[in-house]
């Protein structure tokens, strides 16, 4: 026996004769007896110390005594009766089944057909009752007054022995099977067979289900006699009768009764002896049994008693069961019940080694999470409130094959961590069971179902209070603040975060002492609240450095974990670590870390960059780039600690967008290359080993940085120029000052590359071409001729005029197309840029090269010169398209054979004739159109209207009369010239061409 669920008690033992049947109305027993009397027992209240009763209608666990004797209630003895409460009948089955009103038992209907019937079973919902005699089953109505209209008759296969409602359907329990018939067609359909010994049994259950004793085995079945499961409940032998009182089925036998509970297994509750039972019956309130001349009620313990009963014998499962059945007035009473059974049955669990369920049950009990890591005591939980003690020690043993790894299933780390136990040692063996992996395992899932509710509020109050600062109410006169690197400041009250930092660092301990590294990664990785100062130790202690990177980052500890990670990878490169870490701590990973950080914290970002800049220079670089750090920044940082990467930065930066960098990155960049090129220079000339035409890749880099971009200041460039050396970036220089000559003189007479002059040409040329505000662009090959034919002119005093031009502060820089005056020995001169013919001064008389009066002059004093004449023509040749021929022309020498300018004059003639033929097809298709177009207007105004007595105005409708008139273009529409002009003002009519006017 479990525990006591009812109390027997006897409610009489004097009826004077057998007892056929019972049932109970109200707090009154009705007994009818083998004599067809029916004998009515009431509570006996002759006691005086008997307490008034608490229900009037509920049988009283007290003596009964005789109230009433109705002889003859039936001819032939009752085989059983039944009250239906809703309509105040007793249903009695003697001879047939007959209707009596109660209380005062008058009779209301006998059912005549009803003659030979054994069992019946009535639905109250509906008010049908079926009966069964000889093979025949019957459905009556009840009409709701005093009579019954029969429904349906039917023919079964054998005699019926047990009957009952199952929805729309009757159950039959036949004398070899079970069957379900079709209240509405009649159709059977076989459930199972009976039991050979056993009667059938069919016993209703309040869902709706039913179930089918087969000898001593009871089979759950639904409305359709489909089998519900495959539990089946077992009684010690075939009951005469259940009775279904939730949460128990109470099944009558000769001489005991039996209560089992529903609840799978269906395991033995009670046992209650009772000799020669044979009438088992339920009340509202109780059980009755009813044997030859004595009654036994049977009432049921409270829940609460059977409760404490179960839970102080160790039937956890029974209790938490018997708890869901409390009142919902009771509500607190059964959480408070439920916690304390989920916690004691979770110790009881934990001491028997089933750890999972014990947590389970502990989760149920909403118990605290410190309450269940008090279990642990190895786990180091962050300072906070006092962490509750278990009710109970426990007192846990552990056999020496329990140590054993293969029963205890430890992990390596959990053996690295845990001292070797003695059976002799009882507390160090209790702590080893505590913290075996499968304790650990089990903890792990509690701590997980825990941890989302947990940090959710967590999470929420910390979104509460940084709202709450940001309208400014942060209760700084009561909210005592304390720091947390990383996370700003936290409240000393914030029972919900200090909650969620002893979850997720216990947590974490449990997962790194389980082997499930990389869950603790994950952990990290996202939300946590996990305690700095104990996980750091921790991680540190079992080399888990990956985790503690991210501990470092979850609470923004920068500069600690790249620190730690600079070191992991120095230990990397010198072999310290082991081989699978290497790869995951390369100076990669640190550009990687680095990324998140450039746009709050680039100081930062810079300066651990560094470490990592000489082996990942490309890496580095495109990090500064990618994450949008001020390029200024980043230049005044790599000048100050790497210079070697100044350039390469900023290289890769024009690369990426040459608008992106300021004029004075540009500026800089420049400059560095002039520095290196000038070092290279210097070198060079102390070996007396220079050349002009040599090329180093950083001078090839400053030449297409001068010729590319334009941020740089060309006359401070200038200035720091040799005077004997580095023409070509001399000349780009002056080119970019628009000294066009000075620059071409430059490719010509010092660096005697007359293609690099050609192609200075072509960039100006090009450049302006587009600018319709430029004029004569052919200019610039007008100016590289003059050069060619005056080599004197251009290289006098060559040096000091470069000289005067840089080293003016105010000297403008004149543009291409305007003149400047320049000092030189023997007075002014002019260096007038080729607009025009008309423009240059000639001397037709001078057999020279037509040069002006001017450098006649300058030749008379310097001497004469050699005229490149091979170097013009080439010239002439390849851009006789871009050149205009008769200033060339004007400027050539006058014994200059025209043979030689064939290549030039050839392709030019050709191209001005047919320029000259098209433009005078041109001249004469405008000449037709415009004969076309006054032939259309001379026809246009030959048009002629007549204006009558009966012309009326299209705008206001009147007669046009002798008034002031105007026509539309389309020589019909009239209209008033002032309702035109008024019109026109209202712009309710279109414009249109010149109106004409009558």
């Amino acid at each position: 026996m479990v525990h006591n669920a009812y109390d027997s008690f006897e409610l009489l033992n004097d009826c004077p004769t057998k007892i056929d049947a019972i049932e109970s109305y109200g707090s009154k027993l009705l007994l009818g007896c083998s004599d067809g009397s029916l004998r009515i027992y009431g509570p006996d209240s002759s006691g005086a110390d008997r307490s008034p009763p608490s229900d009037q209608h509920a049988l009283r666990k007290e003596p009964y005594a005789l109230e009433k004797t109705v002889a003859g209630f039936s001819k032939k003895a009752l085989l059983s009766m039944q009250v239906l409460q809703s309509r105040e009948l007793l249903l009695s089955l003697s001879e047939s089944i007959a209707f009596h009103r109660l209380p005062n038992l008058e009779t209301i209907a006998v059912i005549t057909k009803a003659k030979g019937a054994n069992v019946y079973s009535w639905d109250d919902r509906r008010g049908f009752l079926c009966f069964a005699r000889q093979k025949r089953v019957c459905i009556f109505r009840h009409d709701g007054g005093r009579g019954f209209v029969e429904v349906k008759d039917f023919g079964v296969p054998d005699t019926v022995k047990s009957m009952s409602w199952c929805g729309e359907n009757i159950c039959l329990g036949i004398r070899k099977e079970y069957m379900i018939l079709n209240a509405t067609n009649g159709a059977l359909s076989e459930v199972f067979s009976s039991g050979k010994i056993a009667p059938p049994l069919v016993v209703a259950l309040p869902s709706g289900e039913l179930i089918l004793g087969k000898e001593n085995i009871g089979v759950f079945v639904d409305q359709n006699g489909k089998l519900l499961q495959a539990d089946r409940i077992c009684w010690s032998e075939a009951p005469i009768v259940v009775v279904i009182e939730k949460p128990y089925a109470i099944a009558l036998f000769a001489r005991r009764v039996e209560i089992r509970s529903l609840r799978v297994p269906y395991p033995l509750i009670q046992t209650i002896v009772l000799q020669n039972a044979r009438h088992l019956i339920k009340s509202n309130n109780a059980v009755v049994v009813a044997l030859n001349n004595s009654v036994y009620g049977l009432f049921p313990v409270p829940l609460g008693a059977q409760i404490v009963q179960l839970t102080a014998s160790g039937n956890f499962e029974e209790a938490l069961a018997l708890c869901k059945l409390l009142p919902p007035e009771d509500a607190s009473l059964r959480a408070a019940k439920e916690g304390s059974i989920h916690i004691r049955y979770a110790h009881y669990l934990f001491d028997n080694a089933c750890y999972e369920e014990a947590m389970e049950h502990f989760l149920a009990s909403q118990v605290d999470i410190t309450y269940v890591l008090s279990l642990y005591p190895s786990i180091v939980l962050p300072k906070t409130t006092a962490i509750p003690e278990p009710e109970k020690l426990m007192d846990l043993s552990l056999d020496a094959s329990q140590l054993s790894r293969g029963s205890s299933g430890l992990s390596d780390d959990l053996e690295t961590l845990l001292p070797q136990l003695s059976e002799s040692d009882e507390n160090a063996a209790l702590e080893f069971k505590k913290m075996s992996h499968n304790t650990l395992m089990a903890l792990i899932k509690f701590l997980q179902k825990k941890r989302y509710s947990i940090v959710e509020k967590a999470a929420a109050e910390g979104t509460e209070e940084v709202v709450l600062d940001a309208v400014g109410d942060n209760f700084s006169s009561t909210r005592f603040k304390k720091s947390n690197k990383g996370r700003g400041t936290i409240p000393v009250n914030s029972a919900a975060r200090e909650m969620a930092a002893i979850l997720d660092t216990a947590l974490l301990q449990a997962l790194l002492l389980t082997g499930q590294s990389s869950a603790a990664l994950e952990l990290l990785k996202g939300l946590n609240y996990c305690d700095v100062k104990i996980c750091e130790e921790i991680l540190q202690k079992g080399n888990h450095y990956a985790a503690l990177l991210e501990l470092y980052r979850s609470n923004s500890m920068h500069r600690e974990a790249l620190i730690l990670l600079n070191r992991l990878v120095e230990e990397s490169k010198s072999n310290q670590l082991q081989a699978e870490l290497i790869q995951k701590f390369s100076p990669e990973a640190i550009i990687e870390y680095l990324k998140p950080l450039c746009g709050t914290d680039p100081m930062l970002v810079l300066e651990f960059s560094m470490l990592v800049l000489e082996s990942c220079p490309t890496q580095t670089i495109e990090l500064f780039l990618s994450g949008n750090i001020p390029a200024d920044l980043v230049n005044s940082y790599l000048k100050q600690h790497a210079p070697n990467m100044q350039t390469r930065y900023l290289e890769l930066m024009l690369a990426m967008n040459e608008n992106g960098i300021s004029g004075n990155l540009q500026n800089e960049m420049v400059q560095i290359y002039l520095a290196e090129v000038l070092e290279w220079y210097s070198e060079l000339s102390a070996q007396q080993i220079w050349d002009e035409k040599a090329y180093s890749p950083t001078r090839k880099k400053l030449l297409s940085a001068l010729e590319s971009i334009s941020g740089y200041n060309p006359e401070a460039l200038l200035r720091r120029l040799p005077p004997d050396a580095l023409f070509e970036e001399r000349a780009i220089l002056l080119g970019k000052m628009n000294q066009h000559e000075l620059a071409l003189s430059l490719y010509v007479h010092k660096l005697h590359v007359p293609e690099l002059a050609l192609a200075y040409c072509d960039r100006v040329y090009e450049s302006v071409v587009h600018q319709p505000l430029v004029k004569s662009s052919s200019n610039i090959y007008l100016t590289l001729l003059q050069i060619y034919l005056n080599p004197q002119r251009t290289t006098k005093n060559f040096e000091k005029r470069i000289t005067n031009l840089v080293s003016s502060p105010n000297a403008s820089i004149p543009k291409f197309g305007s003149a400047a005056s320049i000092k030189a020995k023997g007075g002014r001169k002019k260096i007038a840029a080729i607009e025009g013919a008309e423009d240059m001064r000639i001397s037709p008389s001078n057999t020279d090269s037509g040069r002006s009066d001017g450098d006649a002059e300058e030749s008379s004093e310097e001497g004469s010169s050699t005229i490149m004449l091979d170097q013009v023509f080439d010239l002439l040749s390849r851009r006789w398209d871009r050149i205009n021929g008769a200033q060339a022309l004007k400027l050539l020498p006058r014994e200059t054979k025209l043979q030689n300018l064939l290549p030039f004059l050839g392709p030019l003639l050709k191209k001005s004739s047919e320029a000259y033929r098209n433009f005078s097809v041109i001249k004469s298709l405008r000449q037709s159109e415009n004969l076309q177009v006054k032939d259309e207007l001379y026809n246009q105004r030959k048009a002629v209207l007549k204006i009558s007595s009966d012309s009326l105005c299209s705008l206001c409708n009147k007669k046009i009369g002798t008034s002031v008139f105007a026509v539309y273009p389309n020589g019909k529409t009239l209209v008033h010239f002032v309702c035109f002009r008024d019109s026109q003002s209202m712009k309710a009519v279109a414009k249109g061409s010149p109106l004409k006017k009558r």
